[in-house]
This record gives C-alpha cells, sequence and structure tokens, in this order.
C-alpha cells in the first residue's frame, strides 16, 4: 500500500503542468527555425533565381553547362537549348543543365 501511494507522488494542480511542456518543445523550435533560415530560406531564394535565369535566355547568349561545356545558344524551346560549341559543331542539352552565363 505504501508502494502506491510513493508512486502517485506530488500531481501538479489543474494548468501548472503546462508551462513545462512549452519549455521542453522550446529547443525543437528554436533547431526549426535556425534550419529554416540558415538552410532552407537561402535554397529557395537560389532556386527562384536561377529560374529566372533560365527564362530570361536568348539566342546568342553564351553559357556554360553544368558538364563544362561552353557555348552560344543558337535555339532554344520550352524544355531543350541548342548549344553552338564550336564552329557548326551543335548540341542540344536540357534547359535545366544550363549553369550560368559566360562574362564577357
Amino acid at each position: 500500500m505504501i508502494d502506491l501511494a510513493y508512486a502517485m507522488g506530488n500531481q501538479p494542480a489543474a494548468g501548472q503542468g503546462g508551462g513545462q511542456q512549452w519549455m521542453s518543445l522550446l529547443p525543437l523550435i528554436l533547431l526549426f527555425a535556425v534550419f529554416y533560415f540558415l538552410l532552407i530560406r537561402p535554397q529557395q531564394k537560389r532556386a527562384k533565381q536561377q529560374k529566372a535565369f533560365l527564362e530570361s535566355l536568348k539566342k546568342g547568349d553564351r553559357v556554360i553547362t553544368t558538364g563544362g561545356l561552353y557555348g552560344t545558344i543558337t535555339g532554344i524551346t520550352e524544355n531543350e537549348v541548342t548549344l553552338e560549341i564550336a564552329e557548326k559543331v551543335r548540341v542540344k542539352v536540357l534547359k535545366g543543365a544550363i549553369a550560368s552565363a559566360v562574362k564577357e
């Protein structure tokens, strides 16, 4: 009977235990906030910039692909870009494979 009394212990009154629950969740919430501002948000911003860059491509732009090919855009469709990498040498690549523009 005494063991049962110890097992019950002191029970917090109604409304007093809620503060402890929020305090135990606080580190998890702070960790998520740090991940959001240091990882997720910058990645979303970079993806938005890359999408705007790909939409602004036009014939005559000098670009580099993710594979390292330099070329001049000679044709462009919704999903493909035709690059001239040497005189009379043209290759088709996916639009998403264009990494950046080449600065003159």
